[in-house]
């Protein structure tokens, strides 16, 4: 079994890792940490999310910033405010035992820029953005990203998905020369391929983590057969059995997640929704929920749970399939993380085991069906 210490981090670092009780590499982490730390490159890594990729990227990272230059040397974007959050405290974590103060500051839409324009006038090393609002921060000359060695992208395919693909390319055509490019992606949908061609060296190192089964093969997948008019009843049969468990139920559209989770708090279940038209204190307000357990189960679009990232979800329940592959993963992939197992279940009505064989041939994937 590989350590850390093996891989390369240094004594400060993994001292961090112990305490956070990350003490054996995951597959992305052993594979990337010593090809970042052996050689200046760009990289593009193919993993889920929940696979460990901030430590894969991040612990290069922190190793390669110069303290003493008070400056922004490296550059994080992520779709989400809750995963540019997530993302900062990691690092800020990852520092605790480091000699030399390492400085990492963390910009999203949904709070007062002023504030952020004040925080960034500290010495920072390292900045974690959402697209749009890095963009507003380099317009109003609040952030130089000139000179910047590392600059990743986290979660790309989401950010596509989420319409930052101009974002990306404007900031993407700064300093091109003096830096190298990580891409982290689930997926790797044209939009993607074109970044890779425009931005990064045609020698980047590629390097995907259980490529052939692109969703994580800890997650079992079942579907129910009902009716639209029982789905309700199924789902409310589903969390009876599942008292104590945590979950997301995905649902296509806005007005969907609405009813439902209002149905359910009706019933009496722990149920909190998440959806666009949402004000970020609301959201926030609900994740706050959501992880402290007072809140058991998220109502939720696909648009809305981006950039989630909650351990210990038992189940995914998808109350209408999704229409593409690619929200499939996605929906999946929130559960089963950090080595756990995890449950993918799919309600489905006449006319729809079509597209369960679809889901199946595509991501190598085993659908059981579950009886009610």
């Amino acid at each position: 079994m590989t350590t850390f210490s093996e891989l390369g981090i240094s004594a400060g670092y993994v001292k961090a890792l112990k305490e956070l009780n990350i003490i054996t590499p995951t597959e992305i982490q052993a594979a990337v940490i010593p090809k970042l730390l052996a050689s200046k490159t760009d990289l593009i890594g193919l993993a889920q999310t929940g696979t460990g990729k901030t430590a894969a990227f991040g612990l290069p990272l922190l190793n390669g910033i110069k303290p003493a230059r008070e400056e922004v040397q490296g550059l994080i974007i992520a779709p989400t405010r809750e995963l540019v959050q997530q993302i900062k405290k990691q690092l800020f974590k990852f520092t605790k035992y480091v000699d030399e103060k390492i400085f990492v500051e963390g910009v999203y839409g949904g709070e007062k820029i002023e504030r952020q324009i004040k925080n960034l006038k500290r010495p920072t090393h390292v900045v974690v953005a959402t697209p749009g609002r890095l963009l507003d921060l380099i317009e109003r000359k609040a952030v130089d990203i000139s000179k910047v060695r590392t600059l990743i992208l986290d979660e790309a395919d989401e950010m596509l998905s989420m319409g930052f693909k101009e974002d990306l390319n404007k900031i993407l055509s700064y300093n091109t020369s003096k830096r190298n490019t990580w891409l982290f992606s689930a997926t790797m949908p044209d939009g993607i391929k074109h970044i890779v061609r425009t931005y990064m060296n045609d020698k980047a190192i590629r390097i995907a983590v259980n490529e052939n089964g692109l969703v994580n093969k800890n997650i079992y997948h079942h579907f129910i057969n009902t009716t639209v008019k029982r789905k309700n009843q199924v789902i409310a049969r589903l969390l009876n059995k599942r008292e104590g468990e945590r979950g997301i139920i995905f649902c296509r559209t806005k007005s969907g997640t609405k009813e439902l989770a209002h149905h359910l708090k009706g019933e009496g279940f722990l149920v909190g929704a998440l959806e666009g038209d949402m004000k970020q204190k609301e959201r926030d307000k609900v994740m706050r929920a959501f992880k402290n357990g007072s809140v058991q189960v998220l109502v939720s679009t696909d648009v809305s749970a981006r950039g989630i990232d909650v351990s210990n979800l038992a189940f995914v329940l998808h109350h209408q399939l999704p229409d593409t592959l690619d929200y499939y993963t996605h929906r999946s992939g929130r559960t089963a993380r950090a080595g756990k197992k995890g449950q993918s279940i799919a309600l489905i009505v006449s006319g729809e085991m079509q597209k369960v064989m679809v889901i199946q041939k595509a991501l190598g994937i085993t659908f059981r069906e579950m009886a009610m």
